[in-house]
């Protein structure tokens, strides 16, 4: 697969990876070894800066929400040392509104969680203004609502009644929600 990829990447291979998910960068820099990519990551905003003031890459796949701060300042960071960086965005709280600011300040796409090393690849390495392939397998979109429950049940400290007075629901069908298995 490094064959393929190799022309693509360019003589330039180093890659920043920023997120707080600590298991899955390290699965993340792994896949994107095998890829070509040379991959060092960073756990928050601030190792992101750093990384980005010190040694800017040529690609860099960021998440928007860390326990430190916002992604977004990571790719100011690195649009400000290294103009030419291809940014990919990734986040499990997918906005128009984010989407938007992350592309005006210089990221080149964004993704929602989960992305897999495939489809992060492929944004790091589009070209032009044609549009991505579908994905393969996508979500049903039973699974990405109960995904979006499940994300802010947990933000909530899975408390219930906060999480239906945030998700504009019941009690009691949050509830029911919950003690189902997640959908295909």
């Amino acid at each position: 697969m490094v064959d393929d990829l190799g022309a693509e990447l360019g003589p330039d291979r180093t890659l920043l990876l920023v997120d707080d998910d600590e298991p899955f960068v390290k699965r993340l820099a792994k896949a994107m070894e095998k890829r070509g990519f040379q991959p060092e990551t960073a756990e928050s905003v601030a190792a992101g800066k750093a990384i980005a003031q010190s040694r800017p890459p040529a690609y860099a796949v960021i998440d928007l929400r860390l326990e430190d701060g916002n992604g977004l300042d990571v790719v100011e960071a690195l649009r400000e040392r290294r103009p030419d960086c291809r940014i990919v965005v990734l986040t499990g709280y997918g906005a128009i509104a984010t989407a938007v600011a992350a592309v005006k300040i210089g990221a080149t796409d964004y993704l929602s969680k989960p992305a897999d090393a495939n489809e992060i690849t492929n944004a790091l390495l589009a070209r032009g203004e044609s549009l991505p392939p579908p994905p393969e397998n996508p979500m049903s979109a039973d699974r990405v609502r109960w995904e979006h429950i499940q994300r802010v049940y947990e933000m909530c400290d899975r408390n219930v009644s906060e999480t239906a007075r945030r998700l504009n629901m019941h009690r009691r069908t949050l509830q029911r929600i919950l003690a189902k298995r997640s959908p295909k």
